[in-house]
């Protein structure tokens, strides 16, 4: 690898932490002039690349990851960021290959490039401002000053994203809006038929090609889709609280945070968890809301993907899913409106009882 890199500019593999945190690094990068460039969009090719390097045992989301660091190098960036971001909180983990994603590259791309490898680890001490000082010391930058402006930047963008998510903005939209420094409002919508929450990492739905496109597929079945984009943490922490649960997991508040806001409101008509095929955490987690879900009797569909997965047997799934939904809510309108007629009966009979007894 090389000792230190010539222009200031740095790679950004399209996939993991990018589809959480881009926002912030971007803003972050831009302010002190460092040019991002991103990996293409997810590809069978893509997929495939990053495949053959590693282990068959490897989980998918990391094969991804591999394959969009290889296709940063064939586009010449020879600078590419690679967090190890261990812990978000005191004993608060990620998995272990997010962990140690700095040293699965190491041992997999035999190639000359300068890994940017900074280090997040609230367990042991390394805070947020370790991590941008590690993130930008290869170019040079030390000033204090400098970096924690910069850092202003990037929350500034980074807010401005999640501010119109949270509103409703489509993911993909949002994040052109941010980045070009924009901030567009939601104009009303018309009622969906149904509603659906998706649990699931950022990487895993909000990559278009590993995901198969899944909230386009609902949303033109006539449903409304919502996902970790729609709450807060301090929602998603509560909801883990008021479950039962105990917070381990970094990205939990995707998972049990989200799915568990929407399942005690009651405001959805059916949960969809989608998850890697082999992850151990997801699996944990999914069969902990699979409890509630079942004590709920709240609808729970869960789809697992991997580099095999086929479009049409997803899609089947996903078309039972749907129907079941349908006659789910049909039957639930018909007892309502059953019930409300047995009530009306009722008044009417003791009207009339009343005006009997009068005459």
């Amino acid at each position: 690898m090389s000792l230190m890199p010539i222009k200031k500019r740095i790679g950004i593999p399209r996939a993991l932490s990018y589809y959480n945190n881009f926002p912030f690094y971007f803003g972050f990068f831009n302010f002190l002039g460092i040019d991002v460039i991103v990996s293409d969009k997810t590809t069978s090719d893509i997929i495939n690349k990053g495949s053959k390097l590693v282990v068959s045992e490897t989980c998918f989301p990391v094969k991804v990851y591999v394959g969009h660091l290889v296709n940063l190098l064939e586009k010449g960036v020879d600078v590419i960021f690679v967090p190890a971001i261990q812990s978000i909180s005191h004993k608060i983990n990620n998995c272990s290959k997010i962990r140690g994603l700095p040293e699965i590259i190491r041992n997999v791309i035999n190639a000359p490039f300068l890994m940017v490898e900074p280090t997040l680890d609230k367990t042991e001490n390394i805070g947020f401002y370790d991590f941008l000082r590690e993130s930008v010391a290869p170019f040079g930058i030390t000033d204090e000053k400098q970096i924690k402006a910069a850092s202003k930047a990037g929350w500034k963008m980074y807010n401005n994203f999640h501010n119109m998510t949270k509103q409703g903005v489509p993911y993909q939209r949002a994040l052109d809006c941010a980045i070009k420094g924009e901030n567009i409002q939601t104009g009303s919508e018309l009622g969906n038929s149904l509603s659906v929450v998706i649990m699931a990492h950022g990487y895993n739905l909000f990559d278009e090609r590993i995901s198969m496109r899944l909230i386009n597929k609902l949303e033109k079945m006539d449903i409304k889709v919502f996902t970790s984009l729609q709450v807060t943490d301090e929602e998603a922490k509560t909801a883990i609280n008021n479950l039962g649960e105990v917070q381990y997991w970094a990205n939990e508040y995707e998972l049990i945070g989200t799915a568990g806001h929407f399942l005690i409101k009651g405001s959805v008509d059916g949960i969809i968890a989608l998850s890697a095929f082999g992850c151990g955490p997801d699996s944990l987690m999914i069969d902990e809301i699979s409890y509630h879900t079942k004590k709920a009797k709240m609808p729970l569909l869960h789809l697992t993907i991997d580099e095999h997965t086929g479009e049409a047997g997803f899609m089947t799934r996903i078309d039972a899913f749907v129907d079941m939904l349908y006659r789910k809510k049909r039957q639930s309108l018909k007892e309502n409106i059953d019930k409300i007629e047995m009530k009306e009966s009722s008044v009417d009979f003791y009207e009339k009882k009343n005006l009997v007894h009068k005459n």
